[in-house]
């Protein structure tokens, strides 16, 4: 478990992104994004590649100069004072980009100079941090001899030397297996219980859904949504939907338009949102004798797929 110390979190502050814009000739790729990232939460941003996430996020931490709009972390404002901002800040990038050249410990000694801290106070926050990730008996290993699992666990915790209070984790488990998948969600849980903020970007619906306090869908740089994930998929799909395959799009869409719901082609076949008292309709789509018929929980796709017309894949 990661600390919960006094020496974890110096003091709770949110981030606040006011209005971001960001232009690249005369292309926008974000446009007027604003929110707050409270202490102790979870924040998902989500959207297909090309939405602005990558760059939304490298606003945040003053990567990326915003063309209009600005970043506030607590009493510093990021894009004049980005070195301070960072200094409070850790950051997972989609890219490994740890140094193959040294040992696992090693890499987070370095790490912890460009925060200024003192070789034994480096080595002593490291194998504190390695024991937290669970890699305390890979300390000494060369970097290529690490799974993939263990090298996104590595850059966490190599984005943690400095005892951030916002963390940054940009699609963190694209590419891990299930189970490594599963220790990384366990990390970020322990992050959140000890007061970090932290801001997710992924593509895995259900990473968003078991990890996330709050959600914003992003669609050409802008938010097209935004609340918890129950309350999105309450509030666009609805409790259930049915995926169905060889039925005329005619017939589906006629039978969705006298129960008051909608129609969207999903895969092979079309996926269609069932209403509150769903009996009737549920009988109507049995008797098309479908190809293929299956009902189940609405999730975050769905809600993807309702609001913009396609897959978050």
């Amino acid at each position: 478990m990661l600390p919960t110390t006094a020496q974890s979190i110096d003091r709770a502050t949110a981030l606040v992104a006011y209005d971001l814009w960001k232009l690249y000739g005369e292309r926008p790729v974000v446009q007027g994004v604003g929110f707050t990232l409270n202490p102790g939460e979870v924040l998902g941003l989500l959207g297909p590649n090309g939405a602005g996430k990558t760059t939304t996020v490298g606003m945040l931490y003053g990567a990326v100069n915003p063309s209009r709009g600005f970043v506030q972390f607590g009493s510093i404002q990021v894009q004049s004072n980005g070195r301070s901002a960072r200094a409070k800040m850790g950051i997972v990038t989609q890219e490994d980009n740890l140094d193959p050249d040294f040992s696992v410990m090693e890499n987070l000694v370095h790490f912890a100079h460009h925060y200024r801290i003192s070789s034994k106070a480096a080595r002593q926050r490291a194998g504190e941090l390695l024991a937290q990730v669970d890699l305390q008996d890979y300390a000494q290993n060369q970097i290529d001899e690490l799974s993939g699992g263990m090298k996104r666990r590595l850059v966490l915790a190599r984005a943690l030397i400095n005892h951030p209070q916002i963390v940054f984790l940009d699609e963190p488990t694209t590419g891990l297996d299930p189970d490594a998948r599963q220790e990384f969600w366990k990390l970020v849980t322990d992050l959140k219980q000890r007061g970090c903020g932290v801001l997710l970007t992924t593509h895995y619906m259900d990473e968003a859904q078991r990890l996330c306090d709050r959600l914003l869908l992003l669609q050409q740089g802008q938010v097209i949504d935004q609340g918890t994930p129950s309350e999105l998929i309450d509030r666009t799909v609805g409790k259930e939907v049915v995926e169905i395959e060889g039925v005329d799009v005619a017939e589906l869409q006629t039978l969705a338009t006298q129960a008051g719901t909608w129609c969207r082609p999903f895969g092979s076949g079309y996926l269609l949102a069932l209403p509150p008292n769903p009996a009737q309709l549920w009988e109507q789509l049995t008797s098309t004798q479908p190809q293929r018929l299956t009902r189940r929980q609405a999730n975050l796709e769905d809600v993807f797929l309702r609001l913009t017309g396609g897959s978050l894949q």
